[in-house]
């Protein structure tokens, strides 16, 4: 009898289901955020986004790097995948209570000026252990090549909390602990959904369990977890790369400069889910081709071609429909100065942080792929002391005006990115493949700086940077190459 064949991964068209499905849930995110900003006090807004943000950031070592670690290895053992999903789950169940005992005794929404009910905070700590629930069965799904399922799960959950956001709206809620109700729901159904699907695709498993069909990370108990160490740490550092400039400024200025600041961060959020799409597809196609230098570089040089390809897109395209959509969803108290600046213009420094990235990205996973984690866990690291150094400086130690408080947040999200650039490159061990890239590159860096001098300054700077868009039909053929 002829064996059933069954999906791999493929970096175009898994990255393509994801961003296609990442940038709808992203847009149905969005919406929930107008809905709650018009629905809740500035203050209360942002009590739950930022215990939102909060325990998910706290919580997200209890992963313990097991999920990233299946991402990479599950390819090798398709049909162990549910296994080592249930196998992640009795070590993250142990992991998690410590940490509650640290949320509950340390209290660090206090920190914050989050000053909400007891109620908020307990249903902002289990969306945070929902989601870290999901990854395992999502890592699953992507190296079952089921990334189409996994994106579904977003799709599914994000859906599900805006309708929720909106029956509360219009019965007239004003509950901030209502809503972070409605976001739980929506986290668990989509948690629910990834768990049943990768059990449903999996190929069928033998009865007795050989571990070391997954590689000698999984043989045993200590390997396992030794193996995932590096990932665990980097995953517990890794939330606050993205979220210290705004955890300083609710620090230094309240609430609803935190508001402010979280409502600039959306559409940079949004943005940000291409170059994480793009890694999370790439991921496990480095991890099988790490030991296979031809197509390692071919596979990196790909992801570069679509990261040029999308770099203009995003920068224009993400300016153009802030400024044109965001006086239309967002009270005006966001964006007229209220507060102390516009939430547009803080955007729009953020915006360079956001190119930025997106080029790090073939770089950073290499070096998330490859056979030394810790090395990945170092440079997670010193990104990380990067930007607190500069948000130290430029925010806590800045000025003390709530307006410039609010753009030195943005500015020292942007050079950070630049540190995540430049540390992806030298540490990854991929220098020569940039290098032999050079006058691409150096193209790209420039076109970027015009574009983002033009938006920040409004001038016409940024018709310097149009070249950026000779960069499409190589960006679209690469992905074209994995579309199998």
């Amino acid at each position: 009898m002829t064996e059933p064949t069954h999906r791999t991964p493929s970096t175009g068209r898994d990255a393509s289901w994801l961003v296609g499905a990442d940038l709808l849930a992203v847009a149905l995110a969005f919406i929930g955020q107008i809905i709650l900003t018009h629905a809740l006090l500035a203050e209360h807004y942002g009590w739950m986004v930022l215990a939102i943000d909060l325990y998910a950031s706290l919580f997200l070592v209890v992963d313990l790097g097991l999920p990233t670690l299946l991402a990479r290895d599950g390819t090798r053992a398709p049909s162990l995948v549910p296994a080592a999903v249930w196998r992640t789950y009795r070590w993250q169940a142990l992991a998690v209570l410590p940490f509650i005992a640290v949320a509950v005794v340390l209290r660090p929404e206090v920190w914050l000026n989050v000053q909400a009910p007891s109620e908020l905070l307990l249903a902002a700590g289990l969306i945070a252990l929902a989601h870290v629930a999901s990854y395992a069965p999502r890592s699953g799904l992507r190296v079952l090549g089921e990334a189409r399922l996994e994106a579904i799960t977003k799709v599914v959950e994000r859906g599900l909390t805006v309708v929720l956001y909106g029956l509360l709206a219009w019965q007239g809620s004003t509950s901030a602990t209502a809503f972070t109700c409605a976001f739980l729901f929506g986290a668990t159904a989509g948690w629910g959904l990834a768990l049943f699907w990768v059990v449903r695709t999996a190929p069928p498993a033998q009865p007795a369990v050989d571990w070391d069909a997954l590689g000698p990370s999984w043989a045993s108990t200590a390997q396992l977890l030794g193996s995932a160490l590096p990932f665990a740490i980097t995953l517990g550092i890794l939330p606050y790369v993205v979220r210290i400039e705004k955890f300083m400024v609710a620090a230094s200025g309240g609430a609803e400069l935190g508001a402010v600041f979280h409502v600039a961060q959306l559409a940079w959020l949004a943005g940000l889910v291409v170059p994480a799409a793009i890694r999370s597809a790439l991921l496990p196609v480095l991890g099988e081709a790490r030991f296979k230098p031809q197509k390692h570089r071919r596979e990196l040089n790909n992801a570069v071609d679509m990261c040029f390809g999308l770099l203009p897109y995003g920068l224009f395209g993400g300016h153009l429909v802030v400024v044109l959509f965001a006086p239309m969803a967002f009270p005006a108290d966001y964006l007229d100065g209220t507060y102390g600046a516009s939430a547009i213009d803080v955007f729009t420094v953020l915006l360079a942080g956001w190119g930025l990235t997106l080029l790090a990205t073939p770089t950073y996973t290499a070096l998330m792929a490859g056979d030394r984690p810790w090395r990945f866990t170092l440079f997670i690291a010193l990104v990380l002391l990067a930007a607190g150094t500069l948000g130290a400086v430029l925010v806590l130690n800045g000025p003390s005006d709530p307006g410039q408080k609010l753009y030195a947040g943005a500015a020292a999200s942007s050079l950070s990115a630049a540190v995540l650039l430049g540390l992806s490159w030298w540490m990854s061990g991929e220098f020569s493949t940039i290098a032999a890239r050079r006058d691409e590159w150096t193209l790209v860096m420039v076109c970027t700086s015009f574009i983002v001098v033009g938006l920040v300054t409004n001038t016409l700077w940024w018709v310097m940077g149009l070249p950026l868009f000779a960069f499409t039909k190589q960006g679209w053929k690469a992905a074209r190459s994995r579309l199998d």
